[in-house]
C-alpha cells in the first residue's frame, strides 16, 4: 500500500491507515499500531495528521520531525519496546505540504515466523492486530496460534506420545486404503501392514521415548473418533448444515459430536462432499458413449473442502461449519490465512497449516496441485457464469470463510430484492427475514457480547445485512446494543 500526497483529501481512516496528531511526540498508540498492522496486512501510520468528525483529514503538522525521526528509530530498535523492527529507511517518508510537515511510516506485513510482533517486551499483553474498529488487543489464544505457525513442522505433525494405535479406527483406515489402491493401482505400500502403512502415510511416528509407534495428531484427526479426538483437540468440532427449503430450519445436518458416526475428518470429507454435489444442475459429459460424472464444478468443490480442513486451527473454538443451501455454499474454518489472502488468491505458493493432513488428501487424489486451489475454484466459477467467490478473513478469533454462489451473474445485476419482488415472492422474503431473525437469537447466549461481524459469519451473510436484522431486533426489543459506534456490541436482554 502506497500512500499518495496528491491523493490526501480523499483518503480516510481503514484497516490500513491511521492518522495521529503526534504534537506533544510519539504516542504511546503509534506503537500499537505498529503491532496491529505488522500482524496482520501491513498498513500505513501518518503523524501530524489529524480526523475530521466525518473521517476527512486535515494537517496539523510536527513540530520536529527531524527529532521525532530519530525518536522513531531509537524505539523501534530497541527490543524492550517493540520486538521485531521489520522496516528499512525506504519505509519512512518526510512530505512538506502547505507549510506544515508529515511523516508516513509504511509498516510491512510481518513474516509467519516473525509472528507475533509484540510491544513492551511482553508478547501475551502486548500483541495488537487490526479490524475495521481499530486496533484490538489480541487474547492468548490468538497468541498461541501465531506461535503454532511458526515452525516449518505443523501442529498435525506432533507425536501424541500417550496414545497408542488402537485409538485410529480400523474401518477408516481400511476404507482411506481402499481409496489410495483404487487411486493409485498396485502402488508398493499395498502389502504393508497397517502400522507400516499409517508410519508412511504420517498418521503415525516412531518416539524417540519409547521406540513405538503411535499416532500422530493428524493420523487422530483423519482417523479417530470424535471423543478421542477431543483429548487433544477439546474445541473439535465438524458441522454441516443444509437449508434447502426455507420455511425450515435445517432440510440436513451432520456434526461429529452426534455420536452415531465416527466424527473423525475422512468420513466427514466424504459424507459432506456427497451432500454438497447431490443437487448440482451440472450436465455431464460424454467421452465417446461414456458419460463423465466428474466435472471441473465437483473437483472444485473437492478442493475447497479439503482446503478448508488443512488450514483449519483445531485449537480455535467454533470449528468447521459448512453451510449449504439452494443458492450458495458457505465453507468456514478457524484460523488465518497463512500466505495471506493476497498471495492465496494469486495461487502458487502452498503453505497449508496441517501439512500431514494434506499429504494424506494428496495420496487419495485431492489437492494434489499444490497452491492452485483457490485460483482453480476462482476460474471454474468464472467459466460457469457464477457469481465470483468470496474470501473473509476475520480476527478474534482466526476465522477464513469462502462463499460460492450458483447465481448468475446477470440475475444479481437486476438485485435479488428486485427479482424476487418481480417474482411475487415477497411473502418469502419476509420470512426467510423471520427465520434469520430467530437464528440470531438461537445463536446469542445471554452470558456474552456480539459484534455485527461475528453474526454475520455465523448467518453467512454480508455485514450490512447482518447490521439491518440487529437493528430490527434492537427495535423489537429483544436485543440490546451497548456501546457506541465502532465499539458497538450486541447481547440478549
Amino acid at each position: 500500500m502506497n500512500f499518495d500526497m496528491s491523493q490526501f483529501d480523499s483518503y480516510r481512516e481503514d484497516n490500513r491507515r491511521e492518522v495521529k496528531k503526534a504534537r506533544g511526540g510519539l504516542p504511546n498508540s503509534l506503537w500499537e499500531t505498529y503491532s496491529a498492522f505488522a500482524n496482520c496486512y501491513g498498513g500505513i501510520i501518518i503523524l501530524g495528521v489529524k480526523e475530521n468528525k466525518d473521517g476527512s483529514w486535515y494537517m496539523t503538522g510536527l513540530d520536529n520531525a527531524t527529532k521525532l525521526r530519530k525518536d522513531f528509530w531509537d524505539t523501534i530498535n530497541n527490543k524492550n519496546k517493540v520486538s521485531v523492527n521489520l522496516l528499512t529507511d525506504n519505509d519512512l517518508e518526510i512530505y512538506e505540504e502547505n507549510n506544515h510537515v508529515i511523516m508516513a511510516i509504511h509498516v510491512p506485513k510481518a513474516k509467519r515466523e516473525q509472528k507475533p510482533v509484540y510491544i513492551n517486551g511482553d508478547m501475551f499483553n502486548g500483541t495488537f492486530r487490526r479490524n475495521w474498529e481499530g486496533d484490538y488487543h489480541c487474547d492468548r489464544s490468538e497468541v498461541l496460534a501465531m506461535l503454532r505457525d511458526q515452525p516449518e513442522e505443523t501442529a498435525d505433525m506432533k507425536i501424541l506420545q500417550d496414545m497408542s494405535l488402537e485409538v485410529l479406527n480400523s474401518e477408516t483406515v481400511r476404507a482411506y486404503r481402499n481409496r489410495h489402491m483404487a487411486y493409485r493401482t498396485e502402488h508398493v505400500w499395498e502389502g504393508l501392514s497397517d502400522e507400516e502403512y499409517l508410519e508412511r502415510i504420517g498418521a503415525a511416528r516412531l518416539s524417540a521415548r519409547d521406540h513405538t509407534l503411535h499416532p500422530t495428531a493428524a493420523g487422530l484427526l483423519m482417523f479417530g473418533e470424535e471423543y478421542k479426538i477431543l483429548y487433544e483437540f477439546p474445541e473439535y468440532f465438524l458441522d454441516y448444515r443444509e437449508v434447502l427449503d426455507p420455511t425450515i430450519r435445517w432440510t440436513d445436518r451432520l456434526q461429529s459430536s452426534s455420536g452415531d458416526w465416527t466424527g473423525n475428518i475422512f468420513d466427514f470429507f466424504f459424507r459432506v462432499y456427497g451432500k454438497l454435489v447431490k443437487d448440482l444442475k451440472i450436465p455431464f459429459k460424454l467421452e465417446g458413449i461414456t458419460r463423465i460424472d466428474d466435472t471441473p464444478v465437483h473437483k472444485a468443490l473437492r478442493e475447497a473442502l479439503a482446503n478448508c480442513i488443512v488450514n483449519t486451527d483445531f485449537y480455535f473454538p467454533r470449528g468447521i461449519v459448512i453451510r449449504k443451501d439452494a443458492d450458495s455454499i458457505v465453507m468456514e474454518n478457524p484460523g488465518s490465512i497463512r500466505t495471506g489472502k493476497a498471495q492465496m488468491l494469486k495461487g502458487g505458493i502452498s503453505d497449508p497449516r496441517n501439512k500431514a493432513l494434506m499429504k494424506m488428501f494428496n495420496l487419495i487424489g485431492i489437492g494434489e496441485r499444490a497452491g492452485s486451489g483457490v485460483p482453480d475454484i476462482y476460474s471454474v466459477w468464472e467459466q460457469q457464469g457464477w457469481r465470483r467467490p468470496e474470501v473473509i478473513e476475520e480476527y478474534g478469533p482466526d476465522r477464513t470463510i469462502l462463499k460460492l454462489s450458483f447465481v448468475k451473474k446477470a440475475a444479481i445485476k437486476n438485485g435479488d430484492k428486485k427479482v424476487a419482488i418481480k417474482n411475487g415472492d415477497k411473502k418469502q422474503v419476509t420470512k426467510k427475514t423471520e427465520i434469520q431473525l430467530e437464528y440470531i437469537l438461537e445463536y446469542m447466549t445471554s452470558d456474552r457480547e456480539y459484534k455485527t461481524s461475528e453474526i454475520a459469519a455465523e448467518i453467512g451473510l454480508k455485514k450490512s445485512r447482518a447490521r439491518e436484522l440487529v437493528n430490527e431486533l434492537v427495535k423489537s426489543g429483544r436485543i440490546e446494543a451497548v456501546g457506541k459506534n465502532r465499539g458497538r456490541r450486541y447481547r440478549l436482554k
